[in-house]
């Protein structure tokens, strides 16, 4: 979906308000650090302009608390920096804001827009030593000049440390902490609404049952400074530049522990830039446990979008993996102080993450064929799921991926010819489905092929399944040439093919009956003597030749609806690349090197 330059000045603005919002006990903090930050003298940098921002507190009701009510309501209104250390031994029996407003001010494009946004009821009860047993926010609102506006409801959190929040950032001295301690627990967000004149979405609740920390190694004043130094020095950063951003992203990933995050999801309808109608719907959402180093993983359920000309498309479950960060950040953590490109280059592989995979089921599509008019396109998966695993050097050893009931309509207009003839026989639809499922057998130094498969429901199955010998660790080296070179000693060492037919050889023999204008009973016997001839042709001096011959002779004439044959080297390793390129010229150079099967 397109988006407009109005609708940019809106989100804009209004996430201007909202990010201050929530980054309003830091913002003092921010600025303060880029009004000292040093910036190179050879570079010039371009810095949008700061929303002006206010704040209102009208009252705050604080009992037996060890915090002056003058310094609380500068705490509450931004200034942390200040008042962070009162902040953290902070000690009340309550503390009770009815409303804080704050107002920005920002400009977009040339465009200002105002902002509002109203927290309401704001309370922290039983707070001891800068840890509160509870704080609660009934709601929030926001408005825009840009006809932006928002509704929220309650959220909530128990056990809320304070003063870990401020050692988290840096704000206050972390005395040396560097184990994860709890932020918060019961986190909960009852949801809310949020409109522009091109959407409106329903948010659905979240929660999260506990969040832990350390402190970072950087405040959040030095990641700000580093992102402008960042930003001046363009796309060719310097490699001292380089290696503090890398270094503190990867304290960042590593900083973070929380339980499963719960969301109900959303529903947002609209129109897109061209002034179509859309809707886009998740029933719900949930981020796995995060740890560090671990990018979670997350599961959608429930996703749908409807377009104009009544297209939708519709899944019911999508699930991307977890992320293993581990090998990166050891690359990083072992690197140099300054990294520079040829560093980068040298341990690319090493900075590739171990992603597990992803799945996805339950997928329809029902959409008009944008190439005939009134033909729509229809299909559906039943699932496809891929799984990695293993990783070495940035490459999964361990590789299976999977589709299920992946159904196509025929479209009964198409004027296709081939279509025309299927669906005259009786097929109007296609299920179909595969895996591939191979490992690396290090202990054998092979490549194991488990399963390598295709079916198609009342047509037919194809199954490969094999092992590949003299696979080394080389595979997996970093250096081009070193693989290059283990690829070439690869030895097939056996393969099985199985095929069962469930009607596709009926479907075929009466596509080829029908162009040569006979009958597919009476062509089917002739296929099957050639077939067998051209085997026992093929196969000559081979024991195994009419044994071959005749099982497939069976499967063709439609006497048997099974065939398996199977291949295994004589002599270990097994057929290698020289081998069959030699049987380009003479199969035999092949078949003698093997022994061959075949039974139905």
């Amino acid at each position: 979906m397109p988006t407009t330059t109005s609708t940019k000045r809106r989100l804009g603005a209004i996430s201007a308000a909202c990010l201050l919002s929530v980054a309003l006990p830091i913002v003092p903090t921010w600025a303060e650090t880029a009004k000292t930050a040093p910036t190179p003298a050879a570079e010039t940098a371009i810095v949008a302009p700061s929303p002006k921002l206010s704040v209102q507190i009208p009252t705050i009701d604080a009992v037996g608390s060890n915090v002056s009510e003058p310094t609380l309501r500068a705490i509450f209104s931004g200034n942390i920096a200040d008042n962070a250390s009162a902040l953290a031994g902070l000690t009340a029996d309550s503390i009770t804001i009815p409303q804080i407003t704050l107002d920005a001010q920002s400009t977009i494009d040339g465009q200002t827009a105002d902002s509002m946004v109203v927290f309401t009821d704001i309370e922290l009860k039983n707070v001891v030593d800068g840890v509160a047993g509870s704080v609660t926010l009934s709601g929030m609102t926001m408005t825009s000049s840009q006809d932006v506006s928002g509704e929220f409801g309650s959220m909530s959190a128990n056990n809320f440390d304070i003063g870990g929040i401020l050692r988290l950032y840096g704000l206050v001295d972390a005395a040396g902490q560097t184990e994860f301690k709890t932020i918060y627990t019961d986190y909960s967000f009852s949801g809310g609404t949020f409109d522009t004149p091109e959407v409106s979405c329903t948010i659905g609740a979240a929660s999260v049952a506990d969040f832990k920390a350390r402190p970072i190694k950087s405040s959040f004043a030095e990641i700000m400074a580093l992102s402008q130094t960042l930003e001046q020095q363009g796309d060719d950063p310097s490699p001292a530049t380089v290696g503090k951003a890398l270094r503190m992203y990867v304290d960042l990933l590593t900083a973070f522990e929380s339980s499963p995050v719960e969301f109900d999801g959303f529903d947002c309808n609209g129109t897109d830039s061209d002034s179509n109608p859309f809707d886009v719907s998740v029933a719900s959402m949930t981020m796995g446990a995060m740890s560090p180093g671990i990018y979670p993983s997350f599961d959608i359920s429930g996703l749908a979008f409807t377009g104009d000309s009544d297209g939708s498309v519709t899944i019911g479950k999508l699930n991307f993996k977890k992320i293993d960060l581990s090998a990166p950040i050891a690359a990083i953590q072992a690197a140099p102080e300054n990294i520079d490109g040829d560093w980068l280059t040298a341990n690319a592989r090493a900075l590739i993450p171990a992603f597990a995979g992803f799945l996805i089921s339950d997928v329809a599509v029902d959409i008009p064929d944008p190439e005939t008019e009134g033909d729509r396109i229809v299909a559906s998966v039943g699932s496809f799921d891929l799984s990695l695993a293993n990783y070495i050097n940035g490459i999964p050893s361990a590789l299976t991926t999977s589709a299920k009931n992946i159904m196509l309509e025929l479209p009964s207009s198409s004027t296709d010819e081939q279509l025309q003839l299927l669906m005259s026989l009786g097929v109007t639809s296609i299920d179909a489905g595969f895996t591939i499922d191979t490992n690396w057998d290090e202990a054998n130094n092979a490549i194991a092929i488990n399963e390598v498969s295709v079916t198609a429901a009342d047509l037919a199955s194809i199954r490969l399944a094999g092992t590949i010998n003299n696979a080394t660790d080389m595979l997996f080296n970093a250096d081009e040439k070193m693989v290059m070179a283990a690829a070439m000693g690869l030895a097939v060492g056996k393969l099985k093919l199985d095929i069962n037919d469930d009607g596709l050889s009926d479907i075929i023999m009466n596509i080829v009956a029908a162009d040569q204008g006979a009958d597919a009973a009476t062509m089917r016997p002739i296929f099957a003597g050639l077939a067998e001839g051209t085997i026992i042709g093929v196969l000559a001096g081979a024991s195994e030749a009419q044994k071959v011959a005749s099982a497939v002779n069976a499967f063709v004439a439609g006497k048997a609806r099974n065939l398996s044959i199977e291949v295994t080297s004589k002599d270990l390793p097994g057929v290698g690349l020289m081998d069959f390129l030699a049987a380009e010229e003479d199969p035999m150079a092949i078949i003698g090197k093997v022994n061959i099967d075949a039974s139905n």
